[in-house]
């Protein structure tokens, strides 16, 4: 089901180096995980998610039961064979999506009632229902359907206000309850994954203790915190990122949804992440905007229209290397210039989204590869300060 083998940790902060066993294979941590929402990292195939290293990826609950529906998951034996990956896959629960959803669900003790998106019509998922969808998913790493706290109340009488600490327990406690009721129905489909809890209290301290602490009664496989990244400054994450990841147990995974920029996966693997997802590497290379080690690029800012470097000198990927894989500060010459990325993003040819895509996607799986043999050469520390270094630099 799952097996996590604690390797190292560094004597300066909450960092540690991992080995994560799952059904479909094994995961090196500290791992960023690539979303692929609808069965599809955007743009980019399996064998070039596999070349640069990625080692799971994730699929989404809710709108894989959109579309393209059970059935179809069902006749496929899962989401493996149905998208072609055959490394393991997290489901998330669904959970946030209906939070995103606003003022067009209703969320009861028993479920959440909201009309589909898709065709509209009325719907109804409850945390029995994300755990029997995500049991035809066949995903090795299962998520409890959850209430996502807002940091900015949504409820009619305080909507556009700061959720209040009565509210955000509300939230955190209607999820422990869902926890309980997701992990019993898990337990009777006799799913042979794994779950995890997710922990939430909103930007309150003492409510993720609290959170925290049912759900390790609750023994999980592994805990992700939940609720960041949903609005709140980055000062308010980065408290909550340093206050609750490290009181987890340390014999289980830990898993951070929906961060971050670089430096937040930096700083989230500094106290205590594991594990982490984010559409930021896709969604901006899809707006022009590059990742690289020297800082984030435009592409799309004119002075890039005629300049014959690629966009990371450093980097092995296929946009920035060419199939040699030889990065031009090496002597390679076979990648792609910012100046034709720069056309492809003017002319809005699909080339240039996919290139970005491919190398964003590398630059974070790379930036975790780094991270991991910093863990195991027992100089994380000095890994931060040039990593800070060079992104404040600049391209």
């Amino acid at each position: 089901m799952l097996q996590f083998d604690l390797l190292t940790t560094d004597p300066t902060s909450h960092a540690r180096r991992g080995r994560l066993t799952l059904n479909h294979g094994v995961v090196q941590t500290p791992i960023f995980m690539p979303v692929g929402t609808y069965g599809t990292v955007k743009g980019v195939l399996p064998r070039s998610l596999e070349e640069m290293g990625a080692q799971i990826i994730l699929g989404n609950t809710f709108h894989l039961w959109m579309r393209p529906g059970l059935d179809v998951m069902a006749q496929f034996g899962g989401l493996h064979r149905f998208e072609k990956w055959n490394k393991p896959i997290l489901t998330d629960s669904g959970g946030f999506q209906v939070w995103s959803l606003g003022e067009m669900r209703k969320i009861s003790e028993e479920g959440v009632k909201f009309s589909s998106p898709v065709n509209g019509d009325k719907l109804f998922l409850t945390p029995e229902i994300s755990m029997q969808i995500q049991t035809v998913l066949n995903s090795d790493i299962v998520m409890q359907f959850d209430e996502c706290t807002p940091y900015i109340s949504v409820e009619p009488k305080t909507k556009g206000q700061l959720t209040t600490e009565a509210e955000a327990r509300s939230s955190m406690e209607l999820s422990l309850r869902w926890a309980r009721r997701c992990q019993s129905e898990f337990t009777r489909l006799e799913n042979p994954n794994a779950l995890f809890g997710i922990v939430q209290g909103g930007m309150f301290e003492h409510l993720r203790q609290e959170s925290l602490d049912q759900l390790v009664a609750m023994d999980f496989p592994g805990y992700a915190i939940g609720g960041v990244s949903v609005g709140e400054p980055k000062d308010e994450m980065l408290r909550i990122m340093a206050h609750t990841p490290h009181r987890l147990p340390a014999h289980k995974p830990r898993y951070l949804m929906g961060v971050g920029t670089p430096e937040d996966l930096v700083e989230g693997v500094a106290q205590g992440v594991d594990m982490f997802d984010c559409v930021m590497p896709t969604r901006n290379a899809r707006n022009g905007t590059l990742f690289t080690r020297y800082g984030d690029l435009k592409i799309r800012n004119a002075r890039h229209k005629t300049d014959e470097r690629p966009l990371d000198e450093t980097c092995s990927c296929h946009a920035c290397a060419g199939s040699s894989g030889v990065p031009y500060s090496q002597g390679g010459r076979e990648g792609f210039s910012r100046a034709y990325l720069h056309h492809l993003d003017r002319c809005a040819e699909m080339l240039g989204p996919m290139l970005a895509s491919i190398h964003n996607l590398h630059y974070y799986l790379n930036l975790m590869r780094e991270v991991r043999e910093a863990l195991d050469a027992g100089r994380f520390g000095a890994f931060v300060t040039q990593f800070k270094a060079d992104r404040a630099r600049g391209v």
